[in-house]
């Protein structure tokens, strides 16, 4: 496969072609940022490391969970140095949701509520569980995942930088522990007291502006916040709801604040749940 590069002389271009090695390994595609349709990328301004050259080679590192929904592994989008542009690479996480009888969502039904599907053929395919609706049902959460992380990235909510997203698999910003490996989830660490209460604001600052946009994160708990040096990243947010739009939007809510006033204060940090629902619920209305 051959590259073009683009040299201006005399007001005209000239093209000059470089060959890149088709051979690709067992574990590497070429990369699929220019494959997926419009909307389906990351929101702008990117970050300076999302690689988008059509030239960029993504290369499976292995497994980083395994989990009932999906699984999510260590993906690097990487293109060598062509003409005057550097190599630039980057680590992704890629989360595949599972299809059909592979995948179980035992909560799915509380967490749609309030929630539509467009076409009416897939509706029915869904309603009778037919191997089309299970289909259209693990797409629909990747897409709601992502749909999510862009909204809340956006409006700087403490989440990875969606990449894209591809049928079933959703890429996003890898979170390090800056040594190469997985940053920690907060249940993992034990931090002292003054590192303890920047995390809590931080996690705060996030579920307020969480609820400032109408939204519960719906399952969080220390299992699904990373800690990351002294921030934390909030993750697994394909079930992320509507707190009025679903009937059950406050019991979510209430139980996403118990769940981490209840691991702060095990850790020596009063928290009180009650206060933080209060505080968010200011926001919400």
């Amino acid at each position: 496969m051959s590259f073009p590069e683009y040299e201006l002389t005399d007001n005209t271009f000239t093209f000059q072609f470089q060959s890149i090695d088709e051979n690709l390994g067992p574990d590497q595609r070429w990369s699929t940022w220019l494959d997926v349709e419009r909307g389906s990328r990351g929101p702008e301004p990117r970050p300076s490391w999302v690689v988008t050259e059509q030239a960029a080679i993504d290369t499976e590192l292995g497994v980083l969970k395994t989990g009932k929904e999906a699984d999510v592994f260590l993906l690097e989008r990487a293109v060598e140095a062509i003409g005057d542009n550097p190599a630039k690479s980057s680590l992704l996480a890629a989360k595949r949701y599972r299809t059909e009888e592979h995948r179980s969502f035992h909560r799915s039904t509380s967490y749609v509520e309030g929630r539509r599907t467009r076409n009416s053929r897939d509706s029915r395919a869904m309603a009778k569980k037919t191997a089309h609706g299970r289909s259209v049902a693990a797409g629909g959460w990747a897409y709601a995942e992502w749909e999510a992380l862009n909204r809340l990235w956006k409006a700087g909510v403490p989440v990875p930088y969606p990449v894209q997203v591809d049928g079933t698999e959703l890429l996003m910003e890898f979170i390090d522990d800056g040594q190469g490996g997985a940053a920690p989830r907060l249940a993992q660490v034990r931090p002292p007291r003054d590192l303890l209460e920047v995390y809590f604001e931080q996690l705060r600052n996030g579920m307020r502006e969480l609820a400032r946009a109408g939204l519960a994160h719906g399952d969080l708990s220390p299992y699904n916040v990373l800690a990351q040096a002294d921030r934390i990243v909030m993750i697994d947010l394909p079930q992320v709801v509507d707190i009025v739009g679903n009937p059950k939007g406050m019991d979510f809510l209430l139980r996403d604040c118990h769940n981490m006033a209840t691991w702060f204060t095990n850790r020596g940090l009063e928290i009180d749940e009650q206060e933080l629902f209060a505080d968010l619920l200011t926001m919400v209305f």
